[in-house]
């Protein structure tokens, strides 16, 4: 696939590459290997697997093409927040309304993880609790009232209701009718946070390979990882490379998109600029079809995210055209000057639902992808699930893997064009909204 190259100069502006310190540079393969579980992919889902292993007594090897959090990972926008990245009625028309809930609680669940990951691993990864969703017209303030009270109703997930009368309490722009805020989602250092799951991984014993892309999976009951330098053995294999797989498993290509999202960070702004533009602290992300999403970060610059590539090439001026969306929102930086611009891609399925399972006829090659930019806190519980599904209870795996997904229509060459139109129309539907 041809996305690699314009993500590789995507990753030369990152804030988060220029305030994470790499530690520790670890090996790539060399020779042949044997492990318990093999995994292909240094992101967070392939770290928190690894990490779920290990306490499980599985030796374990991660192969990751490049570095440890190159990917979504190490670039996102820093959000954890509850439920998936599609609306929980897509969930209840497949599984039912209590296997909805069950989804739902997990993606909770997920966020109970991070605290407590940063906790046992000594992981300062900069988390602030607190989330904002708002709406920018008035039928989308309908949409976001009427989806929280029915997350309240039926789920027991309890988020307070922002009038706009009473916005400038919360959040002092002129876009927006409504908001909701959850007191249990938060944000943090995507970067950080990945760098020190994998020094926890590291610590328990897991070997970790970088520099060692694979370029072949071969076998049924025993499964040979094949590297540029080396060959690893494994019992049992988890695909956690979503969109870099490179077609390693060409069964789950056409199920997932490519999208680019992309992120400003600026210069650092006073305390007081801080406190008046969101006094409550919070990350926050609209809820417009193509979003936008924003927060400060630890040291007081604004990270504004939003725009999004569904052809895969970089929009032109990204720095100047994402400080307008930016200036938009908040006025008052008009005159802040961008620091860093960067990149990334995300891997979208078609119902923006979570697909995990295992490869056909391989029942111990299992994948994860399909996070659809809402992975931050899930993929972290995804690795959890597939550990225990690993060592003999799938009960929890397998409520996700029963949700349905369906190949992007089009074929290998007219997905992306196809795509791209789908998405204009959703871009005029939040226009017109």
């Amino acid at each position: 696939m041809h996305f690699l190259s314009a993500d590789n100069e995507l990753t030369r502006h990152s804030y988060y590459a220029d305030t994470a310190v790499r530690e520790t540079r670890y090996p790539a393969l060399q020779g042949d290997a044997h492990c318990d579980v093999a995994i292909v992919g240094g992101g967070l889902a392939g770290l928190s697997a690894a990490i779920e292993l290990a306490d499980r007594g599985f030796s374990v090897r991660l192969l990751e093409a490049r570095q440890v959090g190159h990917g979504a990972s190490g670039r996102n926008g820093g959000q954890a927040i509850h439920g998936l990245a599609c609306d929980q009625d897509t969930i209840e028309a497949q599984l039912g309304l209590a296997e909805a809930r069950r989804v739902f609680d997990m993606s909770v669940e997920a966020l109970d993880l991070i605290r407590q990951r940063c906790t046992r691993f000594g992981i300062d990864a900069e988390w602030r609790d607190g989330y904002l969703g708002v709406a920018c017209s008035p039928g989308k303030a309908r949409s976001l009232l009427a989806g929280a009270e029915h997350l309240a109703r039926h789920y027991g997930y309890a988020m307070q209701p922002i009038a706009k009368a009473d916005l400038p309490g919360w959040i002092n722009s002129p876009r927006y009718e409504a908001a909701v805020h959850d007191a249990r989602s938060g944000h943090l250092h995507p970067l950080k946070y990945t760098l020190g799951l994998a020094r926890a991984a590291h610590g328990l014993g897991v070997h970790i390979h970088e520099d060692s892309a694979v370029t072949a999976i071969s076998g049924q009951g025993t499964v040979t990882l094949s590297t540029a330098q080396g060959r690893v053995t494994a019992k049992q294999v988890l695909l956690a490379g979503n969109v870099y797989l490179q077609g390693l498993a060409p069964s789950l290509q056409d199920r997932i998109m490519p999208v680019g999202t992309y992120i400003i960070a600026t210069d650092p702004v006073s305390p007081e600029t801080v406190q008046s533009l969101i006094p409550c602290g919070a990350a926050v992300c609209d809820n417009n079809f193509v979003l936008d999403y924003f927060r400060f970060s630890a040291d007081h610059r604004m990270l504004y995210g939003g725009r999004v590539s569904y052809s895969t090439a970089t929009p032109m001026n990204l720095a100047g055209s994402m400080h307008q969306r930016m200036a938009k929102t908040f006025p008052q930086l008009a005159g802040t000057r961008v620091s860093h611009a960067w990149g990334g891609f995300v891997d979208i399925s078609m119902n923006r639902a979570p697909d995990f399972g295992r490869l056909p006829g391989q029942p111990n090659v299992y994948y994860l992808q399909g996070f659809s930019g809402h992975g931050l806190a899930l993929t972290g519980l995804a690795g959890k699930l597939v550990a225990e599904a690993m060592a003999g209870d799938a009960q929890r795996f397998d409520t996700f893997a029963r949700i349905r997904h369906h190949a992007f229509p089009g074929g290998r060459w007219l997905r992306t064009p196809a795509l791209v139109l789908g998405m204009a129309w959703y871009r005029l539907k939040d226009a017109l909204a």
